[in-house]
């Protein structure tokens, strides 16, 4: 096991999963089981971590909220609408004075390319807190919660089924850095920004998996959609009869939030298989294991 010791991420941004060597994601798991089994650690007396929050947010929002306050720190939500962003000052000048403020700041918008903005204005770690591109949080303790589960992430056969989101791209990416292996069961045009292995039929995906992993239909943005999505991805429903191909052992993750009857039954998503609640609950502990080594503690 790594310690959290050997590794310094002091200063960095994390705006992809790509964004860490090996060492750095087991360091960033191993200190959230130490973050988790302490929890009231006051480590970041003082920091604060800015919320730019351009899209809605449940998990992400009241994760790092709740992390921050439970390391002994405090987080600012900015909302775009309040901010003098929209009355037309720049993103430049925006991230210039909020670096001023803030130790960190967690960047919650569509385009990708716009989070590579406020990272490379800024003068603080910046955190990617969702993108259309990526989700590197999420995969963090999607990977936890598998290690929990099984021990080890080395070998392990993850399968997703579904639309190959930016949470598929950011949790194929992190396999490629901890030793388990994506193999991706999507329709044609819904396939991951990602190179992996990609199946078409979600029986194949799930026959040998140790983990089964979906996530919404139409997410924010694609709205406009809805009917032609639901319509395209009818086959890849997470049912019961699904899960009948994996092994008996195998589980059931979702990022969430979850549209029963869409992507999930809700059999699946709130029976004995499942582990999203537990997966819901370590986005708190990574997020603060992440703050911390971000922050040089």
């Amino acid at each position: 096991m790594t310690t959290p010791l050997e590794i310094s991420l002091a200063g960095r941004d994390f705006l992809r999963s790509s964004d860490l060597v090996p060492a750095e994601a087991e360091a960033i798991l191993d200190r959230a089981v130490e973050l988790r089994l302490a929890p009231k650690q006051p480590l970041l007396p003082g920091a604060t971590l800015g919320l730019y929050f351009a899209k809605h947010s449940t998990r992400t929002r009241v994760s790092f909220s709740a992390g921050m306050a439970q390391l002994s720190g405090a987080a600012i939500h900015l909302a775009p609408e309040e901010l003098q962003l929209s009355r037309g000052e720049s993103l430049p000048d925006t991230a210039r004075a909020l670096s001023g403020y803030l130790d960190a700041l967690a960047v919650r918008v569509h385009s990708h390319e716009e989070l590579e903005q406020w990272a490379h204005w800024a003068s603080i770690p910046v955190i990617n807190a969702l993108t259309a591109e990526e989700h590197p949080c999420q995969a963090l303790a999607d990977a936890l919660t598998m290690r929990d589960r099984l021990g080890s992430l080395e070998g392990v056969h993850v399968a997703w089924v579904g639309d190959g989101s930016n949470v598929c791209t950011s949790l194929a990416r992190l396999g490629l850095l901890l030793g388990y292996e994506v193999v991706a069961a999507c329709p044609p045009g819904y396939e991951p920004a990602v190179d992996v292995h990609l199946v078409r039929d979600p029986r194949e995906a799930v026959r040998s998996a140790d983990v089964i992993v979906t996530d919404t239909w139409v997410s924010m943005g694609q709205e406009a959609e809805h009917d032609r999505r639901i319509r395209d991805l009818d086959a890849y429903r997470l049912d019961a009869a699904l899960l009948a191909h994996a092994s008996p052992e195998a589980f059931v993750m979702h990022c969430l939030p979850a549209h029963p009857g869409e992507e999930i039954t809700a059999d699946v998503l709130y029976g004995d298989r499942s582990a999203i609640w537990d997966e819901a609950e370590n986005r708190l502990h990574v997020q603060k294991a992440l703050l911390a080594l971000l922050l040089g503690v």
